[in-house]
């Protein structure tokens, strides 16, 4: 075989290698490819073997699993013109492949910057009590908003979670004073209804034993004999007058036995 001959059927083979190479995709499960044939949109390819046309088509890949993405610490002023420092997780993937690649030049650096102009402009609305305690209902609403203009794009986003609020030093000592008072507040309320409750007590069993007259000299005794039993108490020999009930009781018993 002449020399040229050889050469040229080496190029012929390499370059049959080189088309199957660029003809054949292998798509996995969670991956689609977005083809285009001579600039034009054809149906979308995938999962599995994938043939294209080389040189005419251009295929791209695109997953269709959930992306993570950090929202760095924004610069948040909040409605009650205190300054913090917020950060956020977003959850996203993309639902429609051909909007994905055709409508938006770079959709997961437009969905990270369209949640970061978002989360600045939802928090700069709410006061600082709200950011701190309605976390939940602030993640729907960041959510919501942020899966409406990047639906256009292709893309859902599926949660929102904000994660830390770096609050300055000086609104950190003043909530933690706020949040002692309210302990205090709290513990005083708890107090005074006990005291309250102690006093209907109280006022109930005096107006028993206003009717029974017996049930305080009763009572009496029972103190004296909790007095007496007290192992710290220190008794000193007084003489202690009886009720006049009792005396009377007594009395008329001891005037039985005489007789």
């Amino acid at each position: 075989m002449p020399p040229l001959t050889s050469i040229g059927f080496l190029l012929a083979v390499i370059l049959g290698i080189y088309l199957l190479s660029v003809a054949i995709y292998v798509l996995r499960e969670y991956e689609r490819g977005v083809v285009f044939r001579l600039g034009r949109l054809i149906p979308t390819r995938g999962p599995g073997l994938v043939i294209i046309i080389p040189i005419i088509d251009r295929l791209v890949r695109v997953s269709l699993r959930i992306v993570t993405l950090t929202v760095p610490a924004q610069d948040v002023i909040t409605k009650d013109n205190v300054s913090v420092k917020v950060d956020a997780v977003i959850y996203y993937k993309v639902v429609n492949p051909d909007n994905a690649i055709t409508v938006v030049e770079d959709f997961n650096y437009a969905t990270s910057q369209m949640s970061q102009t978002t989360l600045r402009s939802v928090l700069g609305q709410i006061q600082l009590d709200d950011l701190l305690a309605k976390r939940e209902e602030l993640n729907a609403l960041l959510q919501k908003i942020i899966d409406e203009h990047t639906e256009p794009w292709g893309v859902k986003v599926t949660a929102v979670e904000v994660k830390d609020v770096d609050l300055p030093q000086e609104m950190r000592r003043a909530i933690a004073r706020q949040a002692e008072a309210e302990r205090e507040r709290r513990a005083k309320v708890i107090h005074a209804e006990g005291e309250f409750q102690a006093s209907q007590k109280l006022t109930d069993a005096a107006a028993i034993i206003g009717t029974q007259p017996m049930a305080l000299s009763l009572r009496f005794l029972q103190t004296v004999v909790e007095a007496a039993t007290e192992k710290t108490s220190t008794i000193i020999p007084i003489p202690i007058p009886l009720p006049m009930d009792l005396a009377k009781m007594f009395g008329i018993k001891a005037r039985k036995e005489a007789e």
